[in-house]
């Protein structure tokens, strides 16, 4: 049987042959670009606000005012959270009259359980989490929340998106796996499961290893390749060469879960 990590490594090198090869803007390099010049450069607090500014100044138009202190926070605790703040956490925001203020009531609420869970709901999105088997008959996952809760806990506490994905992608194969990071690879567990009367196991369980390999692929290289396991991508703006890699990276993938 080929060793799974000489597999997973075959994937990357694939990943990395196709950026080579591809001007799609998912497979570029991510750098970071020179910061624009700005007529108001006092107003840029952060990176980000000059090339807000920029686009501004091209349209011709002006920052707004700032917004009010009590405005500023409802808006950071529903962008990080979800929720509006508390009464409590408004008064201590608004008695703080340090330059630090912001800081700290940014890391209050990224401290919050809230804030996980909020954050959680877009990843779980993509790795088409669900409580439930799906098609007709609809039955419950009873430990489907497992991964639910790492995948809000990883959010929580920051786990640096390398972890993140390795755990994910390949956790029972990391030397001596913890309960969690056997947890972690439940996101190849997501896919539909049919246990109606009369269906066929071997038909859906290559169902599964195709959904996981097309899942992982679009979410982590920013590309849907599910249409390569038949046919040539005639219609998309790839060259013959890198629609060949495509193909390349789907079979390498399929092999790797069918290990699984």
């Amino acid at each position: 049987m080929p060793n799974p990590r000489a597999i997973l490594a075959l994937i990357l090198a694939a990943s990395v042959s196709a950026q080579a090869q591809s001007s799609h803007w998912s497979y570029q390099r991510v750098e970071r670009p020179a910061l624009p010049a700005v007529r108001e450069l006092a107003r840029a607090l952060q990176p980000l606000d000059r090339f807000v500014m920029a686009r501004l100044d091209r349209e011709g138009l002006a920052l707004a005012p700032a917004a009010e202190r009590a405005t500023w926070l409802r808006r950071a605790s529903l962008d990080l959270c979800g929720l509006p703040p508390s009464p409590e956490a408004l008064a201590q925001f608004l008695g703080d009259t340090s330059e630090a203020a912001f800081e700290r009531a940014v890391d209050r609420l990224l401290a919050t359980p809230a804030f996980g869970e909020r954050w959680a709901q877009r990843w779980l999105d993509l790795a088409r989490y669900a409580d439930s088997q799906g098609y007709e008959k609809d039955d419950l996952r009873p430990d489907a929340w497992r991964y639910r809760d790492w995948v809000i806990d990883a959010f929580a506490r920051d786990l640096p998106f390398d972890q993140f994905t390795i755990e994910q992608i390949a956790g029972d194969l990391l030397p001596d796996p913890t309960p969690d990071q056997l947890v972690a690879t439940a996101f190849h567990r997501q896919t539909m499961t049919n246990t109606e009367g009369g269906t066929d196991d071997e038909e859906f369980r290559t169902d599964a290893v195709l959904d996981r390999t097309n899942t992982t692929l679009s979410v982590w290289m920013g590309s849907t390749v599910g249409c390569a396991q038949c046919h040539d991508h005639k219609f998309d703006p790839r060259s013959e060469e890198h629609t060949s890699e495509l193909q390349s990276q789907f079979r390498i993938s399929y092999a790797v879960f069918c290990l699984k």
